[in-house]
């Protein structure tokens, strides 16, 4: 086994929060209480891994860092474009 079980349970319980954001900002439209510094620190942390990634050890949970930074770039996008409108 190259992974480790915990790297991979702490990715898929982000990417089962990350969702719920997106779903509810979509739903109300409002983004008061995000941070976009919070989620650029995300990504890049998220960017990291997948350097590390293909750097020292890849394997499949590289698909785990890239899908999380998507869902955390969509939740950013939709701030900013929220963040106009109200």
């Amino acid at each position: 086994m190259n992974y480790s079980i915990f790297e991979i349970l702490m990715l898929v319980c982000f990417a089962f929060s990350w969702p719920i954001s997106i779903a509810k900002t979509l739903k109300t439209k409002k983004v008061s209480g995000k941070s976009p510094v919070f989620m650029v620190i995300i990504i890049i942390g998220y960017i990291m891994g997948v350097i590390h990634k293909c750097l020292y050890k890849h394997d499949f949970v590289i698909y785990l860092y890239a899908f999380n930074a998507v869902l955390v770039s969509f939740d950013l996008y939709l701030y900013m474009k929220y963040r106009v409108e109200n």
